[in-house]
Parts: C-alpha cells; structure tokens; sequence
C-alpha cells in the first residue's frame, strides 16, 4: 500500500482528480484503481483522473481516464483543468502547450482567472437522420430539442449511445436547446462516465459549432450547464469547416488529500 497525494479540481461541476506524475510517481496505476478512486462512495469521487506528465518538448503531457478507468479520448473541461493546476504547481507561463492524446493544445490563463483552451479543428460536421455527429477530440452525437431541462438525459442518452451503430466504441450524447441567437443551454450524457455529467467540455464545443454551423466567419457562443457558463469562440472557414476553436471558462482547485491505494 502506498500513500498519494491527489489534487481536485473542477471546470463548471466537470470534476477530476490530479496528480502530479512529473517524477513519474505514478507509474503502475490499474484500471480498477482509477475507477476505485473516481468512486463517489468508496474513493474520492471524479468524473475522471488524470496525471500530468512530463514532456521535454511541451510544458507538460495530460493523459486522461474516465470515470471507468478506462484511458480516454480528450477532455475539454479535463484539459482545462490542469492548466490550472500547472499554474498552481508554480509553471507561470503567458501561453501553456501541452500534449493530450489527440495532439498539441495551447491555452492561456487570464487575469479573471478563465481558462482558456484552444481545441483542435473540426473539418466535417455530419448529418445523421436530422441530428449531427462530430468530433471535438471526443465523438459527439448533437439533438437539437425544446425544453431540455425537462429531458430525460439519462435514459435518452443511455439508448443513443448503446444503439446498434454507437454500442461498440460508444458515443457521447449531447441535448441542445437553442435561447437566443448566440446562446445555447446543452446537457451531455458521457460515455465512459455513463451517465449524465454537469458540464463536457468537448461536448460543449461540439455543441455550438453544431448549432451555429450554417453561419460563416467568427462566433463567439455562451453555451449554459448545469454546472455553470463556458464560450465557445471560433471561425467557420469554409464549408463545414472550422478553426481557432477556444473553449473558455473556469478551473478551479477544490482540495486537495492524500489517500491509500
């Protein structure tokens, strides 16, 4: 049994533990460790774990679990967060790149504290009986719908993501109701998670590009969780094309512990 010190942190209720792997400290960590330490009841609780890494080309490298414990594809709100947490550990940078498993980000931190994450380029959205599918990192299944907080996201999203076509590598789903030209409210059920979580910030992104796609030139969207307020900024660039994605909002240390595993 060894001892770890572990760090929390959350991006609009999107939560994580963190450890600082930068003298590879962390080295044998299983599948049901992660999940056991993700556990609501029995560890600390997370959405997910991750471990920031050292890189000698980058400030750092983030390798991403889910909830599972099961290595995971990007995090928008998980990528946020330990920018925040290299800005505690003392790293002080203007602009911050790091490497996460679908390649190079750059973010920034700014006076207000936000947390700012440039995503990587989307260069197709499709079309999928009315709904849109596409991938911010993450694969994201986007329904428009009215009222979406009176949804049943769980059990909607659990029947779209194990149907027949998603079951296999899964899918994350995501609910999206349109307020006003600019703004949207969005609730995501996250597979890996398996269930509904207060914010995804790949999903988020998704989410306005879906929702604004016919419209050329630069967007800056307010997109509402349950968990808080993030902006989506971007510049659709051609045909269903988009650049200088940033996915803005909060990161915030909650605690920090040790704990036996």
């Amino acid at each position: 049994m060894i001892k770890m010190n572990f760090f929390k942190y959350q991006g609009t209720g999107n939560d994580f533990i963190i450890l600082d792997n930068r003298n590879w400290s962390y080295t044998s960590l299983t599948t049901e460790t992660v999940h056991k330490l993700c556990d609501r009841r029995f560890g600390i609780g997370a959405d997910g774990l991750m471990l920031l890494n050292p890189n000698p080309a980058y400030d750092f490298e983030m390798k991403y679990y889910n909830s599972d414990g099961r290595e995971s594809s990007m995090c928008g709100n998980g990528g946020r967060c330990p920018v925040k947490f290299a800005y505690d550990l003392g790293i002080r940078k203007n602009e911050y790149n790091f490497l996460a498993v679908d390649g190079p980000h750059l973010a920034e931190i700014d006076v207000d504290g936000t947390v700012s994450l440039k995503m990587k380029d989307v260069l197709t959205i499709d079309d999928y009986h009315g709904d849109f599918i596409l991938d911010t990192g993450s694969p994201h299944y986007i329904k428009m719908v009215t009222d979406v907080m009176d949804l049943d996201v769980f059990h909607k999203g659990m029947d779209i993501r194990y149907s027949s076509n998603f079951a296999k590598e899964g899918i994350n789903v995501n609910f999206v109701e349109q307020k006003r030209p600019d703004e949207i409210i969005v609730r995501t059920y996250e597979r890996g998670v398996e269930d509904e979580t207060l914010s995804c910030g790949t999903g988020v992104t998704a989410s306005a590009l879906a929702s604004y796609h016919n419209e050329v030139g630069y967007n800056h969207v307010k997109v509402i969780t349950k968990g808080g307020q993030l902006v989506v900024r971007f510049d659709r660039v051609g045909n269903n094309a988009y650049k200088n994605i940033w996915l803005c909002g909060p990161a915030i240390r909650v605690f920090e512990g040790t704990i036996d595993i």
